[in-house]
């Protein structure tokens, strides 16, 4: 249920009874009126009904228009527009306009129909119209229109048009429409890093011998084929540049660079490289760093890692408490910390990650995001897990940092986060859970775009229930042990108390 844009649902609610309790009682004062006497009297007490009956029913009327209350009983809530399209609807600050331009035979297309309606009542900043193109070809020809079933949005003479009846991709074209200023995403490719043109990526099966994320499945998880433009186009569809740079001999980061990616190097920077990102983060820009476990740091860019607020520790996290199915190296995250980055996250996880940590350096705020659990255990060496284990100090690590501040001789601050694992972003990993929720959301922060809505754009897997190891644990407790015991229970009961 969804109310009226200026109210929530609990005012809607309550004129919803008003009006229901004013129509009730004018029904019971309908049925308990005493006859009326002949004469003028009694047309003139009928004529006072009806007047009284009209004037209740008009009231009714005005007020279920004024405050009107969308209902929706269906468990996929399939008639309502979708939580993400609803953030992005109610942070409109500025005024646009949406036509809607749809097939009159077409399902799909009367449902993006009220779909469009609805959004268009969640913030009087959206101004929608709906236009049948068969019944008003001239309409159609004035836009410049030509598609069935396409939503034109304009904004400050901003104008876009989308070929679509998903109302994700309406939302998606709204941010593209009121993005008043071009931010560019730029992906350092010259150590080997994912390719952001590469869209190819390996099918994940838990519990079989043939992939694990140990040391002798880096060969399936570090493969050519594995890249990561599922990111690219999701920044694409957010109506964000995305280019490719290179750091190796330049003299300096672009200045059209509004973030920098470094998404899984696979060799080592030069010292000179690690200059020039600081150079970069010294004038007030923002990085992304995600590097692998088995990643060697090179030792002039971990100083200034360090020196931004994040140290990047050696080994792998081994965490049995939260993990994804049986691998105890795929640590599961439900729990993050308050950032702009983890806004609206649910399940996350890293197939195979290394610790972080947060180091104290006057003018920069270093927080973790999140964190592997208590019981969670660092091991340097994936085939000597079991010996380690034995000798390996517990607790939490940080498995991502964020930062900001300004470095000691720059001039304007900085921002940075820091991942201990790059998979979770790649094609392979990307679409599921809320691990492109992750990597977006930290892309806004860092273009400081975090009081806007984030939303990942719709990228087509399989629906899929995912559960971490706890979960599963006391699902089985429950249904295998707990039930069935309740009920052997109840019948010891019964029969010792019949006997």
């Amino acid at each position: 249920m969804s109310g009226h844009e200026h109210g929530g649902l609990w005012p809607d609610a309550l004129w919803a009874l008003g009006v229901l309790v004013a129509l009730v009682a004018l029904f019971v004062a309908g049925l308990r009126l005493p006859p009326m006497p002949h004469g003028w009297r009694r047309w003139l007490g009928r004529a006072l009904t009806a007047v009284a009956a009209a004037a209740v029913v008009v009231a009714a009327n005005v007020a279920l228009y004024r405050n009107d209350v969308h209902l929706d009983l269906t468990h996929e809530r399939v008639f309502t527009p979708s939580d993400d399209a609803a953030r992005v609807v109610a942070a409109l600050s500025q005024d646009v306009e949406l036509i809607y331009f749809y097939q009159k035979g077409n399902p799909a297309a009367r449902h993006a129909v009220t779909m469009v309606e609805l959004m268009g009542r969640m913030n009087p900043r959206l101004k929608v119209r709906v236009i049948d193109p068969d019944q008003n070809p001239g309409m159609s020809s004035r836009y410049g229109v030509r598609l069935y079933n396409a939503a034109l949005l304009i904004s400050e003479g901003r104008r876009l048009e989308v070929p679509t009846t998903d109302d994700r991709e309406i939302a998606l074209a709204i941010l593209r429409v009121t993005r008043s200023d071009a931010k560019t995403v730029c992906f350092v490719t010259d150590h080997g890093e994912y390719d952001i043109d590469n869209f190819e990526f390996h099918t994940h099966f838990e519990g079989t011998h043939s992939h694990s994320h140990d040391i002798e499945g880096m060969a399936v998880v570090q493969m050519e084929q594995h890249g990561i433009g599922r990111l690219r186009r999701a920044l694409d569809k957010l109506g964000i540049k995305v280019r490719k740079i290179t750091v190796a001999g330049a003299r300096a980061v672009p200045e059209d660079c509004t973030v920098l990616v470094d998404a899984n190097p696979r060799t080592q920077h030069a010292p000179s490289e690690a200059d020039l990102l600081r150079a970069y983060l010294a004038r007030g820009g923002s990085a992304l760093f995600l590097f692998e476990p088995d990643y060697v740091i090179e030792p002039r860019l971990g100083a200034l890692l360090k020196s931004a607020g994040t140290g990047v520790g050696d080994g792998v996290v081994i965490d049995p408490s939260d993990h994804y199915y049986t691998d105890e190296q795929m640590v599961a995250v439900t729990k993050y910390a308050a950032h702009p980055a983890t806004r609206h996250l649910a399940l996350s996880f890293f197939p195979g990650v290394r610790p972080l940590s947060v180091e104290q350096v006057p003018g920069i705020r270093s927080q973790p995001l999140f964190s592997s659990s208590a019981s969670s255990y660092v091991v340097t060496d994936r085939l000597k897990i079991e010996s380690e284990a034995a000798t390996a100090p517990r607790g939490a690590r940080p498995l991502a940092m964020a930062s900001e501040g300004t470095l000691s001789g720059g001039t304007r601050p900085f921002r940075m986060i820091v991942f201990g694992d790059a998979d979770f972003a790649s094609n392979s990993f990307f679409p599921y859970l809320s691990n492109a929720d992750l990597v977006l959301g930290s892309i806004a922060w860092l273009m400081r775009e975090e009081s806007a809505p984030t939303m990942k754009p719709p990228v087509e897997v399989l629906p899929r229930v995912t559960l971490t190891n706890s979960q599963m644990r006391w699902i089985f407790l429950v249904t295998v042990i707990g039930l069935p015991g309740a009920i052997v229970l109840a019948g010891a009961v019964m029969w010792w108390r019949r006997r």
